[in-house]
């Protein structure tokens, strides 16, 4: 009797693990490629890489042919640059946005491409040996990546133009504020990710509910808000981006 309650302990505390492996547990199915000991969604990359190559044709064609007089896409291409160099001009200031308007346009372009991307094209047709593709920004991991790079982006900033001085924003206007500003550098990219991931997710979901409840033609109201809710998405995070830089930027350096 004593050897078989052991024996049904040890048979238990054996299932525990099953129970708490609670990293195994996933919302949905991917396609994994196997990178060395690391598993990368496939899905991801294979729409980034189709956003990126469009981007890429598109800036390409516009710039092609310059002319003194711009004409099509010529004159599309001037005014998509002169939107996103006033993003950097009004978050950064006059002086200090020249350097970052390459980065501020790729994250704007990159995410409203993405945005599109799961907005537009019927993903769901293409079948794929498991998993589905979807917007890149539908992911966490896109989005966390991109908060991480502003991250680095306003942090580099902030160093180059202040210096060591940088630090000590963290101590104004009084040091017992210290926790509070070291804590507000890691919730900036976590609600930068969080926010992107959340509003692309929600928006493919509730397309994808109304298509499987309603004929094809009532979700159509609902997507057309969708693009406009995905490019508001690419204005928010790139303009937060700019204006997180041009805080680091401010202070310091210049009271000097």
């Amino acid at each position: 009797m004593v050897h078989s309650l052991y024996q049904n302990n040890f048979d238990s505390f054996q299932e525990i693990p099953t129970f708490l492996s609670i990293s195994s547990v996933e919302v949905g199915k991917h396609l994994y490629w196997q990178l060395g000991n690391y598993k990368i969604h496939g899905q991801v990359f294979i729409v980034t890489w189709l956003v990126s190559l469009v981007l890429i044709a598109v800036a390409f064609t516009g710039t092609r042919k310059l002319q003194r007089i711009p004409e099509k896409s010529q004159n599309f291409m001037e005014y998509l640059l002169e939107f996103l160099q006033d993003i950097a001009k009004n978050q950064i200031g006059e002086h200090e946005y020249r350097p970052w308007v390459p980065y501020i346009s790729t994250i704007f372009l990159f995410i409203l491409g993405s945005n599109w991307a799961g907005a537009l094209i019927p993903w769901k047709l293409i079948e794929l040996p498991e998993g589905e593709l979807a917007a890149p920004t539908n992911d966490i991991n896109t989005t966390v990546a991109l908060a991480l790079l502003t991250s680095l982006a306003y942090f580099y900033a902030g160093l180059r133009k202040n210096g060591i001085g940088y630090f000590a924003r963290y101590i104004e206007p009084t040091p017992v504020l210290l926790p509070i500003n070291i804590l507000e550098d890691f919730t900036k990219p976590l609600s930068l990710s969080f926010r992107l991931f959340g509003n692309v997710l929600a928006d493919e979901l509730v397309v994808s509910v109304f298509t499987l409840l309603v004929p094809i033609l009532v979700p159509l109201p609902v997507m057309i808000l969708g693009l406009f809710a995905s490019s508001i998405q690419a204005l928010i995070f790139s303009t937060l981006s700019a204006a997180y830089i041009g805080e680091a930027m401010e202070g310091h350096g210049e009271s000097e």
